[in-house]
């Protein structure tokens, strides 16, 4: 699938499609995965970039969530630990087994936290990670030499499932073409249409690149914007209330430095009540997150000074080396698309999923999380069908195999996240000495991944490269920028653009990575 194929098919359509997904997050192409493998025609519109928004700015974990399980909410940690488990299984190239640590500076934290990941271990069932228990003062340092030593007394271990969001989420979209799905990158739903009697038919489209306008019909619509949700229901019913509650999640990046290792900490209550994850990650630390209530969500949120400081005050009280603000090498913020009413604090509003039906039709799903977006587009389609009145299908895909998935994961291979693409990419790379070049010396990738981006995970700008196909953005703010003229020109070469478009990329990408610096 390409850009250009899938759209001339639209352009050739003369039929309404079973089901169109607005939004090219977890949740509609997941939902467009679903639908697709359940033999119904699908189309699915992204405005931006797959995964652009909340989808590639995570904590980086596939979880049941520990934090749900001191809140009492049993259904959603085992629903989590269940899917955790056939994530592993379906992805194992992107999804791997991470231990925790939960550091003990108190008497009673050993037998109170360690209680509780027995009751972990037991609700994952046969989908457990690894099993918990009580580490040394000594063993834990083993584990973390980075620890601060004064009033250690030892550390609960626990396993949990980390994953690479974004790159997991291409491999949704390229599994979704796969099983015959039609999906879109930077195609706007500008209007939604209905008949005389106010039920929608479809709705009005425009590719952001070329302006061109298209009319599509639909038996069903969902939308599956996340944040955007109630902006989408807006369009369906100008006086609907609004039923999303957003809050923002920062997370730092710092040098690996700051974290030996490969075990992860997890600080289960800091000072708002949130748990604190300190995470080795593509060589490098990740430690968040926040839980921000906001009025408007954005496309780009940005961190607050308060938000910064509240992490690194939190990370200093454990890490042995203090990391500071200039340490950090950069800040993404995403936006959860919670479900709720009333001023609770976000920290406290379920992570259980919701779907509403308006009058009209228009079927909108929010809420929820990562690691059920399998179960959740399985609920979402379950609901289409009936909508549309189509023939309940049982859903196929806790046992679909994602795109890429190897029999055997080769964690030693310098690919593995390509999974069975490894070896093309192997070939793509030695077909040209420039391609084998490393792209940044602060960053692990090489220029022949750029190329693969454009090629096969429909990459159409600078930012999708080092935000998303590779996550130089995330990792390394100032080196991701340093990048973007070597990407332009690669980029351009492969899409077939001119000087001007090269520098328009480079201008809007370097803007955009100051937002992810600390000054």
């Amino acid at each position: 699938m390409n850009r250009e194929s899938v759209l001339s098919t639209i352009r050739e359509r003369k039929t309404p499609w079973d089901m169109v997904f607005i939004g090219g997050g977890a949740t509609g192409v997941g939902g467009a995965l679903d639908a697709a493998a359940r033999g119904y025609e699908v189309l699915l519109l992204e405005q931006h970039d797959f995964g652009k928004g909340t989808s590639s700015r995570s904590t980086k974990l596939v979880h049941g969530g520990v934090r749900y399980l001191q809140q009492g909410n049993i259904p959603l940690v085992m629903e989590a630990l269940k899917e955790r488990g056939i994530l592993l299984q379906n992805a194992p190239h992107l999804v791997n087994d991470l231990a925790f640590v939960v550091p003990n500076y108190s008497w009673w934290e050993a037998p109170f936290y360690g209680i509780g990941m027995k009751v972990y271990d037991l609700l994952a069932g046969k989908y457990k990670f690894g099993h918990s228990k009580h580490l040394s003062v000594e063993e834990t340092l083993e584990r973390i030499p980075n620890l601060k030593t004064e009033g250690l007394r030892g550390g609960v271990l626990y396993h949990d499932g980390q994953f690479d969001d974004a790159r997991l989420l291409l491999s949704l979209v390229r599994t979704a073409a796969a099983q015959g799905a039609s999906l879109l990158n930077y195609c706007k739903a500008t209007s939604l249409v209905k008949d005389a009697q106010g039920f929608l038919t479809g709705l009005e489209a425009e590719d952001q690149e070329t302006g061109e306008l298209f009319a599509i019909d639909a038996k069903v619509i969902a939308n599956c914007t996340g944040p955007f949700s109630d902006a989408v229901r807006r369009k369906d019913d100008p006086n609907c209330e609004m039923m999303i509650r957003p809050s923002t999640g920062v997370h730092l990046v710092f040098d690996k430095s700051f974290l030996a290792g490969e075990t992860a900490i997890m600080v289960p209550h800091t000072t708002d009540g949130r748990v604190l994850f300190a995470i080795p990650w593509h060589d490098h630390v990740l430690v968040g997150t926040t839980d921000q209530s906001i009025e408007t969500p954005t496309l780009e949120p940005k961190a607050t000074a308060e938000e910064i400081d509240f992490i690194l005050e939190n990370a200093q009280q454990y890490l042995s080396r203090d990391p500071q603000k200039e340490d950090i090498l950069s800040i993404f913020c995403g936006i959860r698309p919670l479900v709720g009413k009333g001023k609770d604090s976000t920290s406290k509003i379920s992570r259980d999923h919701t779907i509403t039906i308006s009058q009209s039709g228009l079927v909108s799903i929010a809420g929820g999380k990562w690691t059920t977006y399998r179960n959740m587009a399985a609920d979402l389609v379950d609901h289409l069908e009936t909508l549309a009145d189509f023939d309940n299908r049982p859903c196929p895909t806790a046992k679909l195999k994602l795109d890429g998935a190897p029999e055997k994961k080769d964690p030693s291979s310098a690919f593995s996240s390509y999974g069975t693409h490894a070896p093309a990419l192997q070939d793509l790379i030695d077909s040209k000495p420039e391609y084998a070049q490393p792209l940044h010396a602060d960053l692990p990738y090489l220029q022949g991944e750029v190329i693969w981006g454009a090629r096969h995970d429909y990459a159409r700008s600078v930012e999708d490269i080092l935000a998303r196909r590779l996550r130089a953005l995330f990792l390394h703010a100032r080196a991701a920028s340093e990048s973007a003229p070597k990407v332009a020109q690669l980029l351009a070469e492969e899409l077939n653009q001119d000087k001007t478009w090269q520098t328009n990329q480079v201008e809007s990408f370097q803007t955009l990575a100051k937002q992810y610096l600390p000054f």
